[in-house]
């Protein structure tokens, strides 16, 4: 396949959540996805991120909390909202062939045992059938 799918990951705040997802599909499979992650209001990188990250051997260099609005005139493959309201924010999302809507918890505010880990797990899992199914797709 010479051209990877372009994935764009959004959030609120492209704190967590969406740059869990950016590391994760950059480290698992970097051959047949190029993967970024914005915010609709930045909020800076919680360091919670990283470390929940960095605790299972993702690298988090150039990890950086941005704006959805870097992206703008940027095509994307897939742009996937991680969260209620980066979901009703359509309007102001990048041009993508296919828009999907992934919820997940958000950590900061979740009152589970190890929110971080479980988030992280969470969206490991979806990444990991997302590949499969888009790269088996793409080899038919």
């Amino acid at each position: 396949m010479a051209d990877r799918f372009r994935v764009l990951f959004v959030c609120a705040g492209n704190d967590v959540r969406s740059l869990m997802a950016e590391a994760l599909l950059r480290h698992t499979d970097s051959e047949h996805f190029e993967a970024f992650s914005a915010g609709l209001e930045p909020l800076g990188v919680d360091s919670r991120t990283l470390d929940s990250l960095e605790h299972i051997g993702i690298d988090t260099s150039g990890l950086r909390s941005k704006s959805i609005d870097e992206y703008q005139g940027r095509p994307f493959h897939y742009v996937i909202t991680l969260c209620d309201k980066s979901s009703e924010e359509a309007g102001r999302m990048p041009f993508s062939n296919e828009v999907m809507t992934w919820n997940f918890e958000d950590p900061t505010t979740s009152e589970r045992h190890e929110p971080f880990r479980h988030t992280l797990q969470e969206i490991h899992d979806r990444i990991k059938m997302f590949q499969t199914v888009k790269t088996r797709h793409a080899g038919e």
